[in-house]
């Protein structure tokens, strides 16, 4: 579960929050995490959530269960500073994929 969700995120993530983020993981997990090539169009959370479920072969609620307790372990990993650059990259619905809340601003 861990490799499927640290490559699908992989797929995700660009630039620096990308180097930084492998540099805070062990080896291991780095460089599943490296092995991926980025999308060209990202996902949001929730289609980050049904390409995990469709790729490992399970539901969608035991992919988000699944991508919930890998990504918490990562964003405690991560600090909350470099989480937030994560974040800001990434498209909506991935701060509770996090364990945050999604806060929006008002139109």
């Amino acid at each position: 579960v861990t490799h499927a969700v640290l490559g699908a995120l992989g797929r995700q993530l660009t630039g620096d929050e990308r180097v930084d983020l492998a540099a805070c993981l062990p080896t291991e997990a780095a460089l599943v995490f490296t092995s991926q090539i980025p999308d060209l169009q990202p996902l949001t959370g929730w289609g980050f959530v049904k390409d995990l479920a469709t790729r490992t072969g399970t539901t969608p609620a035991v992919a988000r269960w699944d991508t919930g307790a890998v990504l918490a372990v990562l964003g405690r990993l991560a600090g909350p500073a470099l989480l937030d650059r994560i974040l800001t990259q990434l498209p909506s619905g991935y701060a509770l994929l996090f364990g945050r809340a999604e806060l929006t601003q008002a139109a």
